[in-house]
């Protein structure tokens, strides 16, 4: 196994300062930001081929089943999904897959990468990948250091041993030290030197260098994180670490708990383009601009306006910009985002005053995904509610049954086996189904096409929580 690389996907970001988009109900991994897949779908394909293995995924319970069906869009299986119980930073997680893998294949080399950057050369980036194993295989802790374009102060540096050459060659050399974000001054002055990188918190090394590390560096972690994954369940195609041990554990970064610690530390520069799209403003620089400076969505328009980002997400929405200067403007159905490029990070205050003001809009997005696929809200009145409800093929709602609302279904497109009681019917476009307050039902889509129905709840309740499941194909209680 020695010339195997195991993938490690990092997937529990909620990307808050990409908001309205991005939201703690389907963050920006899981949202097509740069092209036809999302952040998750694109980086899962970059460590594919030849000498790497299928790839591990770390992510939250709410996204365990997002995580299935974007993989299964690529015909990807991955190795193995594993399950945290609450959000505990990357320490806890690499430490979690790490265990999981070494007990499989004990001393494999493991490559640790979010799930939510952009590198759009994944040739590039494999062989650079490539390049480093060698000093991984020798017991070396290996990060990747980015090529800057600029005096970044978002970004994090890495200190290099001695200078790199222009052309980028990949080739290993001992990292000195890291280097927290910096002001600009001291930004102005690493991006000269041409001995600093951006830290882009990708790692490649062994299972036993990497526990090792925890060992010396974060024994806590180690015992912790050992025990949660001793005690873990298998939940469908899910592995779930244990609440108890997971929750005592610090939330603390690998860097600060063994990185900056430890002292077989190797850099691997790489010159390819990358970037995290950490905020609006880094979506604006990484798009294609106009001579002015203007990145619009395909119904935005802009009118003498320079150095703006337009971006709408439903092609029924225009969006116009007149007379705007470094400006930012992001519209939604239910939320807009309207600011200045300079403050692009501070987008986060605001999902934090929303949240404080118990506005749904912060973290919940029009759209509720779920298992079988996902439905919206079209209307909400005193006593009744209007649903679309797309069901993807193959997929069942649970059998159920609800106290305070009676529904009727409309289907629109695509065929439906409906069972109500003890009558099972299929139905086609433009037929529909009664379901009367109590009586136990189901929607399944046995076609090979999404399901599209329209869904009209009447009652004096119609909140997720008013749902008595008997029988669940995805194990929800």
């Amino acid at each position: 196994m020695a010339d195997i690389v195991f993938p490690v996907l990092l997937c529990g970001g909620s990307g808050t300062r990409l908001w309205p988009l991005s939201r703690k109900s389907y963050p920006k991994q899981f949202v097509k930001l740069t092209g036809e897949r999302s952040l998750f779908q694109a980086s899962a394909l970059r460590l594919q081929g030849e000498g790497f293995a299928s790839a591990s995924v770390i992510t939250g319970g709410d996204f365990r089943f997002i995580v299935l069906e974007q993989l299964s869009a690529l015909n990807i299986l991955p190795q193995s999904v594993l399950i945290e119980p609450m959000a505990r930073n990357t320490a806890a997680a690499i430490c979690a897959a790490a265990v999981m893998i070494h007990q499989k294949s004990p001393d494999a080399l493991i490559l640790v990468a979010p799930s939510d950057h952009v590198i759009p050369d994944d040739k590039q980036f494999r062989a650079t990948v490539r390049a480093a194993k060698s000093a991984a295989r020798a017991g070396r802790l290996v990060t990747f250091g980015i090529r800057p374009a600029r005096a970044e102060t978002g970004y994090g540096w890495l200190e290099l041993s001695e200078q790199i050459d222009d052309d980028f060659a990949p080739v290993p050399q001992p990292l000195r030290s890291f280097v927290e974000k910096p002001d600009q001054p001291t930004a102005d002055m690493l991006l000269a030197s041409k001995c600093h990188l951006w830290n882009a918190g990708i790692f490649l090394f062994s299972t036993g260098a990497i526990l090792s590390a925890f060992e010396r560096y974060a024994p806590d972690t180690l015992a912790l994180v050992t025990a949660s994954f001793d005690q873990s369940e298998l939940d469908l195609a899910f592995t779930r670490l244990a609440e108890e041990p997971w929750a005592a554990l610090e939330d603390i970064s690998i860097d600060y708990a063994v990185m900056e610690k430890a002292d077989n530390l190797t850099v691997v520069p790489f010159g390819g383009a990358w970037s995290d799209l950490g905020d609006w403003q880094a979506v604006w620089r990484d798009s294609e601009a106009n001579e002015k400076g203007v990145v619009a969505s395909d119904s935005a328009t802009a009118i003498d306006c320079n150095n703006t980002l337009l971006r709408t997400t439903s092609k029924d929405q225009q969006l116009v910009g007149i007379g705007l200067d470094n400006i930012l403007a992001i519209a939604m159905p239910d939320a807009v985002l309207v600011a200045h490029k300079d403050r692009a990070q501070d987008v986060k205050i605001a999902v934090q005053t929303l949240k404080s003001q118990g506005v749904k809009q912060s973290e919940t997005l029009p759209k509720d995904f779920r298992p079988w696929g996902w439905y919206e809200s079209l209307v909400i009145g005193l006593r009744f509610q209007v649903k679309r409800i797309v069901v993807n093929p193959g997929q069942a709602l649970s059998l159920q049954s609800h106290h305070h609302r009676s529904e009727h279904w409309v289907v629109v497109e695509g065929t439906a086996k409906v069972t109500v009681d003890e009558k099972v019917q299929l139905l086609t476009e433009n037929q529909s189904a009664y379901i009367p307050l109590g009586a136990v039902h189901r929607m399944e889509n046995p076609g090979k096409v999404p399901l599209t129905l329209i869904e009209v709840q009447t009652g004096s309740y119609f909140g997720e929580d008013d749902i008595i499941r008997y029988e669940d194909v995805y194990a929800r209680e």
